[in-house]
């Protein structure tokens, strides 16, 4: 039997709250037709085995003050194989264009594995959550003599700066730890949580969004999920199901401005339990 794969996809370079059950309306529930048929949940985690944690920071309002706040931002944490790690799975990575920071890259690369968790958060946090994530795997005896899956997780990021207080460094190794610790498989909470609560997009607030796909039992019934972390593109970017709405709504412009064209970023984590192989 095929193991499941995990494709790490990088495509552009105070209160806790943790992880909470999806209840927000969805856009197929206003009837928007996207194509394909989702999982029972349309998430990332209709992959069996693949579990997402999220920790969420929100304190603070009014002028930046750093150090102090405002604080948008957080940590999303998805595991291949929930925290019951059984070994690796078949992983690689890819990037559209840009400088994106994501850690762990070259052993990836190298190895054509994935056995470690998959961390995504804002771009000056990156260190600490990748140091967190070495030392809760070494708490789990995953990091008992050398090896890259243990010491060179992935972690990724993209800039909050514009919403969040990103220079006050308020991401701390506990976050990372509850992200990691409530990870679970059933439904994601979507939007303005874990890694994506300072985020933008098109000139809207943005932040987490997950989906999937299920082929026809011909086609081998295999699962696609996908997790996104959103922050970037121009209003009149913006396409819902192949519509290009962006071009027909010129009010409702944020205070703070929009990504001007070719600017922002976005990750894309990639699940499925199809037979597929790291090249």
């Amino acid at each position: 039997m095929f193991k499941s794969v995990l494709l790490a996809v990088l495509f552009l370079l105070s209160s806790v709250l943790s992880g909470f059950a999806q209840s927000k309306t969805r856009a197929r529930d206003l009837g928007i037709p996207f194509e394909g048929n989702p999982g029972l949940l349309n998430a990332i985690t209709d992959v069996k085995g693949v579990a997402v944690g999220q920790t969420t920071l929100i304190s603070g309002e009014g002028k930046l003050v750093v150090g102090k706040g405002p604080v948008r931002t957080g940590v999303t944490a998805i595991l291949p194989q929930g925290k019951e790690f059984r070994g690796r799975v078949f992983g690689a990575w890819y990037s559209l264009n840009g400088n994106g920071e994501m850690t762990g890259t070259a052993w990836l690369e190298e190895s054509g594995c994935l056995g470690t968790p998959i961390l995504i958060t804002n771009t000056h946090s990156v260190g600490v959550v990748r140091d967190a994530v070495i030392e809760w795997n070494i708490k789990r005896g995953l990091g008992e003599g050398y090896t890259g899956d243990s010491s060179l997780p992935l972690v990724a990021e993209t800039y909050d700066g514009f919403l969040n207080d990103v220079n006050g460094f308020h991401v701390k190794k506990e976050h990372v730890f509850q992200a990691l610790e409530t990870a679970a498989s059933g439904l994601v909470a979507e939007g303005n949580v874990g890694g994506g609560t300072g985020m933008r997009a098109h000139g809207f607030k943005a932040g987490i969004g997950t989906s999937s796909r299920v082929l026809d039992s011909k086609d081998g019934g295999y699962t696609v999920g996908v997790l996104v972390q959103a922050n970037y593109g121009a209003r009149d970017q913006l396409r819902i199901a192949g519509v290009p709405v962006g071009k027909e709504i010129s009010d409702l412009t944020p205070v703070r401005g929009e990504q001007k064209d070719g600017q922002g970023s976005i990750i894309v984590v990639v699940a499925t339990d199809a037979p597929l192989l790291p090249h």
